[in-house]
């Protein structure tokens, strides 16, 4: 095995990979968005860079969206550098302090938000700076701080990366140009110089059939929603031929607050209000039903209660446990001993992996905490099974030092299961696992990729997506795929947007679309 061989990074610390040097190699020719999946290293690619400009006498700064992830790179980096004055920062820290910090390191890693509010006030400037990393560059949209930091940036060298850039071409081109790139660099699992470090990852759909107790229920949630969505359709506040989803109600719900803003207050109005409320709040409904459960869906219903017991109740609520057909959807909710299936079936799956070998690991991605909480208690009465939680931050979760904590144990094997929400599928380096398992499959091409990628790195992986037959799991599945597959059809095309792009001279003051 030969190692990375620089004066700026720890000698015999890093295999050195072709495709690495390969896609470093790009990037220090002009501003790249680099596209590799998770698992394959985009911070030794960002460090082989960083290494040469530092070289070269220019400061680099490393960016990334949340606290965890910075403190992640800030420790990368610490460990694989040599002779580098690296620092850090956060929004807690008095401003002067910050431009201490960015005027005595060479290298600094921090969030997006802390630099842009600098660079606002005048705290200090970019011009001393080579290379700035954008980690999970397709955030670099609207008014994200990426975009507006890129703006203040004209000294050197930037580097984007992202194991998934989404399927709309649009979008890609407006994160290049926000972020001022001119050329794209995409490997994956197949490419020669990749597939030598990979293994195997085998995808699967595990198909479970919904018990009589769940189908029942989901059929009344079902026809109490239809008792909302033809309202909205007689009060013409809804077009009957666009099909009813959660983004067609939310776009009804704007266009009434508008009128009703514009002063139009007719009760036609706060009923068509409270009917687009209740609505979208069945359909939470039914998708818990459909993807979650029984527990999930009682506790669900149980807030819409207290919410509707309430002096000043939301009046959607009230309406919903005001319909004739609430009694009889309780009933089932309070006398059933039915759970989803997908519990047993993800307990016997979790069971067979952990037990094949000590040293297997297995990650459960769900979309909802309650549910992390229900899938975990469960887990653990598996003999073996050493099981803990990865969750946000928000309302009471896990601090940024307690995922970085947990997920140290879970590579060291004081856990075997993980159970996570979203915060574990986006850049935060979690140990390779044996398995992965989608409790419901998410309608994202970015996520499914992100989730797939925590497996198949140090061994052959399987990833297996749980789907209920006859619900919208289906439907998710198949979008995730369809946006797969638009997204890697639109990255042939995005070299060539770029190359007209830059040829026309037209970069970031022209907006997306004019070019």
């Amino acid at each position: 095995m030969s190692f990375l061989s620089h004066r700026y990074i720890a000698p015999d610390m890093i295999e050195e990979r072709t495709y690495q040097r390969n896609i470093a190699n790009d990037c220090l020719k002009e501003n790249t968005l680099v596209i590799i999946p998770t698992g394959l290293g985009k911070t030794i690619i960002a460090m082989i860079v960083a290494a040469h400009i530092l070289e070269k006498g220019k400061k680099v700064l490393i960016l990334a969206p949340t606290k965890p992830l910075v403190e992640q790179h800030y420790s990368t980096y610490s460990r694989f550098m040599n002779d580098v004055k690296i620092g850090t920062m956060n929004g807690l820290m008095a401003p002067e302090k910050r431009a201490k910090i960015i005027e005595g390191n060479d290298l600094i890693v921090c969030t997006p938000q802390v630099v842009d509010n600098d660079l606002q006030n005048e705290r200090y400037s970019l011009r001393d700076f080579g290379l700035i990393v954008f980690d999970e560059a397709h955030r670099a949209v609207g008014g994200y701080s990426y975009v507006n930091i890129a703006s203040y940036y004209h000294s050197g060298l930037t580097l984007g990366m992202t194991a998934s850039p989404g399927s709309d071409l649009n979008k890609m081109i407006e994160v290049c140009r926000n972020l001022d790139i001119t050329h794209a660099v995409m490997r994956s699992d197949d490419d020669p110089d990749v597939s030598p470090y990979v293994h195997d990852t085998f995808v699967r759909n595990e198909i479970v059939d919904m018990p009589d107790d769940l189908l029942n229920v989901i059929k009344i949630l079902n026809k109490m929603l239809n008792v909302y969505l033809n309202e909205l359709v007689n009060l013409k506040f809804m077009d009957p031929g666009w099909p009813a989803s959660t983004k067609h109600l939310l776009v009804v719900g704007d266009t009434l607050q508008k009128r009703l803003a514009r002063g139009e207050k007719t009760s036609m109005i706060f009923r068509g209000l409270v009917s687009q409320s209740a609505a979208i709040k069945l359909m939470h409904a039914i998708g818990l039903a459909e993807t979650q459960g029984m527990t999930t869906l009682r506790n669900y219903m149980l807030k819409i209660e207290s919410d509707a017991s309430t002096a000043k109740g939301a009046k959607a609520s009230k309406d919903i446990i005001n319909q004739p057909t609430y009694k009889e959807l309780w009933r089932i909710l309070r006398d059933t001993k039915v759970e989803h299936p997908k519990i047993s079936r993800l307990m016997s799956l979790v069971s067979q992996e952990i037990n094949s070998s000590d040293e297997h690991k297995v990650m459960v991605f769900s979309q909802y905490r309650e549910t992390c909480d229900i899938l975990m208690e469960k887990l653990s009465r598996i003999p073996n099974a050493k099981v803990t939680k990865l969750i946000g931050q928000s309302n009471g979760g896990l601090k940024q030092k307690e995922q970085i904590s947990l997920l140290n144990d879970f590579r060291n094997g004081v856990y075997n299961v993980v159970v996570s929400t979203s915060v574990g599928e986006e850049g935060l380096d979690i140990a390779s696992t044996d398995m992965v398992i989608f409790y419901e499959p998410v309608p994202s091409e970015i996520r499914t990729i992100q989730r797939r990628g925590r497996t198949g790195r140090k061994n052959t992986g399987e990833v297996i997506v749980m789907i209920a037959k006859g619900t919208r799991d289906e439907a998710y599945e198949r979008t995730s795929e369809r946006k797969e597959e638009m997204m890697r059809e639109n990255l042939d095309k995005l070299n060539m947007d770029l190359r007209f792009i830059t040829h026309s001279g037209q970069r970031r003051q022209t907006r997306l679309g004019e070019y």
